[in-house]
């Protein structure tokens, strides 16, 4: 195998297929939570997806993330002969469906179509004494990425107050990372941290902890003691999967530390989603071929999958476009939706365009979709959708209410829940939001029995507006047309829990 099929398989399994220690954290998950909950039904939802994927070999989720090499290699090694090889084969996994094209000009907007441009892909190259060349990759989506945050402290945190330069200053920038991203980042979440260096390194750094094994022990104790603290301390807050509530909020937490300026004290988080992919290879530095995997294991438990997802009662309320103001309104949050039908979808460039112009299909009483796909085109030019999930729909808040109001829209799906202006949009407009399960790319592909079309494919792939027919698409209202939203119930419960942990831990 020579270093390109080697690299090219990096991508691909880290694209579809959960390492081990990921695997063990999301089955003690499942076992954990309460069954017959919401959140038992979306983790559950999460497990088939996890075994779809892998055995279809295509991507868990449909965001798949900015592709992060770390390279080792011996002294003397060609670094930018491997740097070109990578390269080379994100576009060639890019071409193939399974990384989605996500490198966008910051100031044109244009997708390059390949996963190639300036900053993109991230490599890390270092050098080691050892006879063998190692990568490893993390694929970290935007939605997670979004919810990492970098605190200086001393600063004053809601529910926990003055955070100090201390120990316990850094327990309650951690809880308060957790608190803040609720379920925005796909929960339920993993932590990176740095505590120290500068801003530019604290981040880096917070997310090279992403690369620690689950199982690990801090050899640092106080870490350690942490780290465990933190895990615990976080499911208290009764977060939950996607932020509908529930036991497991934070699946594991690892925690850095660097040297700082006398005048800096950062805390930096690198907050990741239950779509946790990140595996590794050890190469032979001639051939290129692959000596070992990391992050995998022999036992590795192979199936997650432990029951249906949705529990269907034959009490769903099933939507199908047009839809009119009488149905929208007997629609209530806590209530499963099925959706049937078309749909179609609409993520950040839509929304702004929408704004400003009117839009290429009429919307009255239809239903967007938060959700950037992965499309493979094939020889006679028909689309394919081979990812589908929903995109994190807090950034859609400025526009939203504007754009249900001026076409009619009577349904948003999307994960991660809607702000104040939007549920009075709702209210106003006859609308409701069905949260669909963040990640669950194959899950909601499935789902979707064809392609009738795209508008404003120049905005690219994920940003275009895609009109899709679906078939048994499973949603929960978590804000519905009378003024009601679970996301704002949860994180005001949160929050009082949060309050609980103010008093000092460590002295």
């Amino acid at each position: 195998m020579s270093f390109a099929e080697s690299v090219y398989q990096l991508i691909v399994q880290t694209s579809t297929n959960l390492p081990s220690d990921v695997r063990r954290l999301m089955a003690s998950a499942l076992e954990r939570e309460t069954p017959l909950s919401r959140a038992s039904m979306a983790l559950q939802t999460i497990a088939i997806n996890v075994d779809m994927a892998c055995q279809s070999e295509r991507p868990i989720c449909q965001d798949t993330g900015m592709p992060t090499f770390i390279v080792h290699t011996p002294v003397g090694f060609d670094q930018l002969k491997l740097e070109d090889e990578i390269r080379l084969q994100v576009a060639r996994a890019t071409k193939a469906g399974k990384l989605r094209p996500n490198s966008v000009d910051s100031l044109t907007g244009k997708n390059s179509g390949d996963n190639l441009g300036p900053g993109t892909p991230v490599i890390h190259f270092h050098q080691h004494r050892k006879d063998e060349v190692e990568i490893k990759l993390v694929l970290k989506g935007g939605g997670c990425e979004n919810k990492n945050i970098q605190y200086s402290v001393p600063c004053e945190l809601e529910g926990l107050g003055r955070a100090d330069r201390d120990l316990d200053g850094i327990r309650k920038c951690l809880l308060h990372a957790v608190y803040q991203a609720q379920g925005q980042g796909c929960s339920a979440g993993y932590l990176g941290v740095c505590v120290g260096g500068d801003r530019t390194a604290g981040y880096e750094h917070a997310k090279m902890q992403l690369f620690r094994n689950a199982d690990d022990v801090n050899p640092v104790p106080e870490l350690a003691e942490l780290e465990k603290y933190v895990t615990e301390t976080a499911n208290k807050m009764q977060i939950g999967t996607m932020g509908w509530g529930g036991e497991v909020t934070l699946l594991g937490c690892k925690v850095g530390v660097l040297n700082r300026l006398p005048a800096s004290f950062f805390v930096s988080v690198a907050y990741e989603c239950w779509a946790f992919r990140r595996l590794g290879v050890v190469l032979d530095p001639a051939s290129g071929e692959i000596r070992e995997w990391q992050y995998r294991e022999q036992d590795e438990i192979k199936e997650l999958a432990a029951g249906e997802g949705f529990q269907l009662t034959g009490k769903e309320v099933v939507l199908e476009a047009p839809i009119t103001d009488e149905k929208i309104r007997s629609i209530r949050v806590g209530d499963v939706v099925i959706v049937n039908g078309p749909i179609h979808t609409g993520r950040d460039a839509l929304h702004h365009h929408l704004l400003h112009h009117d839009s290429p299909i009429d919307l009255n009483g239809q239903i967007i979709y938060h959700c950037g796909p992965v499309m493979l085109k094939d020889a006679d030019g028909k689309w394919t959708v081979t990812g589908a999930g929903p995109t994190t729909s807090i950034r859609e808040e400025p526009y939203q209410a504007d754009i249900i109001g001026k076409f009619g829209l009577r349904a948003v799906i999307g994960k991660g829940g809607m702000g104040p202006k939007t549920l009075a949009g709702l209210q106003e407009h006859g609308a409701v939001y069905l949260n669909a399960i963040g990640g669950a790319a194959q899950y909601y592909a499935k789902c979707i029995t064809g392609v009738d079309g795209v508008d404003l494919l120049e905005l690219g792939v994920p940003e275009a507006m895609w009109h899709l027919r679906v078939n048994g698409f499973p949603t929960l209202c978590t804000m519905d047309a009378h003024g009601n939203s679970l996301h704002r119930d949860v994180a005001s419960a949160s929050l009082n829990v949060l309050k609980e942990f103010a008093e000092p831990v460590y002295h």
